[in-house]
Order: structure tokens, then sequence, then C-alpha cells
């Protein structure tokens, strides 16, 4: 098996544990789930606003589950130009991290809004720890065509 799909497998296990907790406990603060926000609990307290969040949730588990659907396809029957390709917009696609929701959540957890506190230096880490796989893993492919 290729350097590449060792590491899209290892993001599909990853991100479908993240769609397992937003569909069943979206509540909790382990992966990807919205525990970690403060102001969760209050939405769960007006039933229309809770209505809204579960909505948007159960959107971006939705959203997970068809890249995770795609990515299997494409480790099982993709050449590796296309694995190469999706590794590549991959590490772009998660760039956006840093310049669209990681502002938001120093935010909010300089503000407190988050539980344990200091969680957007963790997923920061954890998002940079992913790139930085699948870059070496882009860099590997190449060394080895």
């Amino acid at each position: 098996m290729d350097i590449l799909s060792i590491v899209l497998i290892a993001f599909i296990i990853l991100e479908t544990s993240n769609v397992v907790l937003l569909y069943k406990m979206p509540g909790s603060t382990m992966g990807n789930a919205v525990g970690i926000f403060n102001a969760y609990l209050k939405t769960q307290q007006d039933p229309e606003i809770k209505a809204f969040v579960t909505y948007l949730v159960n959107w971006v588990a939705g959203t997970k589950l068809i890249f995770i659907v795609l990515i299997i396809g494409i480790v099982i029957t993709g050449p590796k130009e296309t694995k190469i390709f999706s590794v590549i917009a991959l590490i772009f696609s998660i760039l956006t991290f840093y310049s669209q929701l990681y502002p938001s959540l120093k935010r909010m957890d300089k503000d407190h809004q988050l539980s344990p506190n200091g969680y957007s230096r963790t997923l920061a880490i954890m998002i940079g720890s992913f790139l930085l796989v699948f870059t070496i893993a882009v860099i590997i492919f190449f060394v080895t065509l």
C-alpha cells in the first residue's frame, strides 16, 4: 500500500469518528464535537435555537460524510495521480482553518467561551499535525517516484 493511501485511510478513520460524535454525541468534548463551546448548553434551553444548532451540526456531519465516502472511493479505485491531487487538495482546504476558523476560535478561547481552556491551541496543533503528515506523504511520494 502506498504512502498516500495510508494517510488518506488515517484521515478517513479520524473523520469517521468525528462524524459519529457529531451525529450521536454532539455535546461531547471529544474530537470535533461541539460540547467544547460553552454556549452549546445554552442552545439546548431554547427549542428554536436548539433545532437550528442541531441542523447545523448534522449538516457539518453530513458534509464530512460526503468527503469520507469520496476519499474511500479514491483510495479504492484512484490512480496515483488522483491520490496525490486529493492529498494536495486536502492540504489546501485544511489550511483554511487558520485563516477562517482559528481566529474566531482563538478569540472565543481568550473570552473563556471554550472548555477546556486552551482548546484553540490544541486544535491548531492537531490540525497542523495533519498538514505535516500530509506534506511529508507528498514529499515521500515524489521522492519515491
